[in-house]
């Protein structure tokens, strides 16, 4: 709204005072972080008072008793917070993006849509406990579902908007200059698995204090740059892009998405401020499995699909971990890798205190982001 309001009066605004700021991406980008920073840290207490009030807390049940035992303080902690994190990330998305962006408008859709599919997750969940039914939120196959649904429709419109961008409908590799052309249908089946596959792996982090949030920041911070370089000039002076210095996918108007993870980064260091160790509110489903569909569509976006198995690498361990869990359990009748999963509670059965895994894993994070940027200028 901001950036409209300033765009109509645009004349007034850049000759009379002079203010251009307005204009750049990265300035804009920078407002919303610190505009969703500054909402969810304001928004958070009253939230939180709100879900106590109707005794929407967590109650974690696992199929341990030690991991039961350790996470026992837990219960009653208010869930739904993505709530927080959704709220503020979409006010400043809407004060500070350019709302005629077909990129924005399809990543405010993206986590409207897998926002509702958390929040009715996390509500069945609740009220199964409270009317005590045998319920347990969405069914899988429900919640995959929905998820997919999402992804085809994202994944649709996406490949239509790359018609006149050249680079858009090609898969690109870490460390070659030169994209691989896709067919229409392996295009929008790579899109669908990823947004899927994504929107689970946040999911699945989203089990420690500060966890997910965490991490989720780190790989936001990536895409802010991933996204302004994908389409931005190295300066106003000239023509030359900065994907056109590194050997990237230019995507045209691309760069505008920076606004919307920039958004996305102040929320959940807002949210962060809560939901640090001894966390005062978690995320739930209702801010995890957009927040995950969101990392998706930003390397969908930017054609960094492969770059993304690099930046979000304690989230392709978290994901695989269940993989691998799940699979050798059946395949075995009965045995195991892992003392349990997600991976973050195998450590936390082997004695590691849960700040020492998830500042652990934060460090690991932050070695992927800046792995998976060293790989940029490599090419």
């Amino acid at each position: 709204m901001i950036y409209h309001l300033f765009w109509y009066l645009r004349d007034s605004i850049t000759h009379n005072l002079g203010f251009y700021a307005w204009q750049n991406v990265m300035f804009r980008s920078m407002a919303a972080l610190l505009t969703s920073f500054l909402l969810a840290l304001l928004l958070a207490p009253k939230i939180i008072r709100f879900l106590l009030s109707k005794k929407i807390g967590d109650k974690p049940e696992f199929h341990n008793a030690a991991l039961n035992d350790l996470t026992k303080d837990k219960a009653n902690t208010p869930t739904m917070g993505g709530i927080i994190i959704l709220i503020a990330a979409l006010s400043a998305v809407l004060l500070w993006a350019k709302l005629t962006n077909p990129f924005i408008q399809k990543a405010i859709i993206i986590i409207l849509w897998f926002g509702a599919i958390g929040a009715a997750d996390d509500w069945l969940k609740l009220t199964s406990q409270i009317k005590q039914r045998s319920r347990n939120g969405l069914k899988p196959w429900e919640k995959i579902l929905f998820q997919i649904g999402g992804s085809v429709l994202i994944a649709s419109f996406l490949y239509t908007d790359f018609a006149n961008i050249p680079d858009g409908r090609q898969l690109w590799l870490p460390f070659y200059k030169h994209g691989l052309p896709l067919a229409n249908a392996v295009f929008i089946i790579i899109a669908i698995l990823y947004i899927t596959a994504t929107s689970n792996a946040v999911n699945f982090a989203d089990g420690m204090d500060g966890l997910a949030a965490g991490l989720v920041g780190l790989v936001s911070l990536v895409l802010i740059i991933l996204c302004y370089v994908a389409s931005e000039t190295m300066s106003p002076y000239t023509t030359a892009t900065w994907a056109g210095y590194l050997s990237l996918p230019f995507i045209t108007d691309a760069g505008e998405l920076s606004v919307f993870y920039a958004a996305i980064l102040g929320s959940v260091l807002g949210f962060l401020w809560y939901n640090c160790h001894p966390a005062q509110v978690f995320m739930g489903d209702t801010g995890s499995l957009p927040l995950g569909a969101a990392m998706g569509y930003g390397a969908l976006v930017t054609r960094n699909e492969i770059l993304l198995l690099v930046i979000g690498g304690v989230f392709v361990m978290e994901l695989a971990s269940v993989i691998l869990q799940v699979g050798c359990f059946k395949l075995t009748g009965g045995k195991r890798i892992f003392r349990m999963a997600p991976i973050h509670h195998h450590f936390q059965l082997k004695g590691w205190s849960e700040p020492q895994v998830v500042v652990r894993f934060w460090l690991l994070a932050a070695a992927f982001a800046a792995l998976a940027l060293v790989t940029i200028k490599i090419r």
